[in-house]
């Protein structure tokens, strides 16, 4: 069984997300940063293509078996965007309140603001893995007009919950972890990897 896993991400909070879900499982992640990995292009048009590519990448530099995920926010009023350009939504260099500014901007006036949050987690044993670990999740919400909360990243205080009647950014971790797309996808991981030799 993996034993260690490098993470395809310079994110810590990223990478804390990931430990916590796959510490159950005695498998500890090291981002790819504390390995000297530097990040792999992202040049696909989908998540999964781009997913693949940073697993194969970090596997490849460390000889480790590598995890990674793309992941990105869906909107409906924009036919999908900023889909897999969520990180660089306003350009470089990536800022989450430039991404946020532009999403409020172009939402303004939209009666349509439902939004997903998509997660493709791919897992390769070694760079030339010719049979992935490939799972995915989606998390359902709408666009507010101005932030709200200070936890999580990315979009998460645009993000809404009615059911909840809060926004991704007013969850405590642990209920982040538990109904986030990234926690759906490595629920379906770990359903794959209890049922898959490694």
């Amino acid at each position: 069984m993996i034993e260690r896993l490098v993470l395809a991400s310079n994110n810590a909070k990223k990478a804390a997300e990931m430990n916590a879900l796959l510490a159950p499982l005695g498998i500890a992640v090291l981002p790819q940063g504390e390995l000297g990995v530097s990040e792999a292009e992202e040049p696909h048009a989908t998540f999964v293509e781009n997913a693949l590519a940073k697993a194969r990448h970090a596997a490849a530099a460390t000889g480790l078996p590598a995890i990674a995920d793309d992941s990105g926010l869906c909107v409906s009023a924009l036919g999908g965007a900023p889909g897999v350009q969520s990180a660089r939504f306003a350009g470089e260099p990536r800022s989450d309140a430039r991404n946020n500014a532009l999403l409020i901007e172009r939402l303004s006036g939209s009666s349509d603001r439902s939004a997903y949050f998509y997660s493709v987690v791919v897992l390769v044993r070694h760079a030339d893995d010719p049979q992935p670990l490939i799972a995915d999740g989606e998390w359902h919400g709408t666009i507010l007009e101005a932030p709200r909360g200070s936890g999580g990243f990315g979009y998460d205080p645009l993000f809404w919950l009615p059911e909840l009647e809060q926004s991704a950014a007013e969850l405590d971790a642990a209920l982040k972890n538990t109904l986030s797309h990234r926690g759906a996808a490595m629920r379906h991981l770990l359903e794959r990897l209890q049922h898959t030799r490694l």
